[in-house]
């Protein structure tokens, strides 16, 4: 019991340690660790972490880098990948395979997750120095990509820092955000995705399902609506501003269409995270939605 007490007070205090990307001593320096690989494999590889969301905060040289530093780890069946108590060694995206997530309760062993044929693990202990939290064991043969301590924390968690900054300060830049509190504003930044789009590029089309909400990070857009094969644009919107939370609110169709204007980037949120997030918000959106709703019914008439 002395060991458990002396083990839990060690987590706790070095959990509250944070990754500091501008304290990084190496940075951009670090030697750049390369495993080779077949086209197959790194056509696999690329497939495999599509579904992890620590990548969605890289660029495309950043992604290239993690991508060479991956190596493949086959597994065999009731193999242990992870072990719960154990320093963090390497992060892992699931190729294929089947894997449960075991805790351990009070001595007992207890299976509370599954993995089977995507998603990734073992983050939370090299994000935060502390011991595994769970043990992963295979439950069949599969295949793992791994990524060693070092170069995730130097790439991935430095690039979703400076992203978790950048869209903070865009937040705090749209008044209607300023009901959120300081946690609800971070887990907002979070769920952010930033997409790049080109003159004319549509980024909504009217009449389309509602899928996400949008932010301009950078650039123009154009706000058009048609009628009789006639389109009139009716806003034009800058960095800071935002879009298509209308269909969202009252669950219907795309009410205008949108265009890129020159190279823009959007942070998209989508409807999942939206609802789930912007929940002290909705009064603020609702009542923008009738001003919406007045200029529309103009137009149309």
């Amino acid at each position: 019991a002395e060991i458990s007490k002396l083990r839990y007070a060690k987590r706790q205090s070095v959990c509250a340690e944070s990754y500091q990307p501008e304290e990084d001593e190496e940075g951009e320096n670090a030697e750049k660790i390369v495993h080779p690989k077949t086209e197959e494999q790194r056509q696999r590889l690329e497939i495999s972490v599509k579904s992890s969301f620590l990548f969605k905060a890289l660029d495309e040289d950043q992604t290239i880098e993690v991508l060479d530093a991956m190596f493949e780890r086959k597994v065999d069946v009731n193999e242990d990948v992870i072990v719960q108590g154990d320093d963090g060694d390497n992060f892992y995206v699931i190729d294929h395979g089947t894997y449960d997530i075991i805790v351990d309760v009070n001595g007992t062993p207890k299976t509370v997750a599954t993995y089977t044929d995507s998603g990734s693990f073992g983050e939370l202990a090299l994000m935060y120095n502390t011991p595994r939290a769970a043990t992963i064991t295979a439950r069949t043969e599969g295949v793992l990509w791994a990524l060693d301590r070092k170069t995730f924390r130097r790439i991935l968690l430095s690039a979703s820092s400076k992203k978790r900054k950048m869209y903070e300060e865009l937040i705090a830049s749209v008044e209607m955000l300023s009901e959120l509190e300081a946690y609800e504003r971070t887990n907002l930044a979070d769920a952010l995705e930033s997409k790049k789009f080109k003159e004319n590029d549509v980024i909504i089309k009217q009449g389309d399902d509602a899928d996400a909400f949008y932010f301009v990070e950078k650039g123009q857009c154009r706000v058009i609506i048609q009628k009789d094969n006639e389109e009139k644009e009716v806003a034009r919107l800058g960095k800071g501003d935002y879009f298509g939370e209308l269909a969202l609110v009252t669950h219907s169709k795309r009410a205008a269409s949108v265009y890129a204007v020159g190279d823009t980037s959007i942070a998209a949120l989508e409807v999942g995270a939206f609802e789930r997030l912007l929940g002290p918000c909705m009064e603020i959106l609702k009542r923008n939605m009738t001003q919406y709703q007045d200029v529309a019914d103009k137009l149309h008439n």
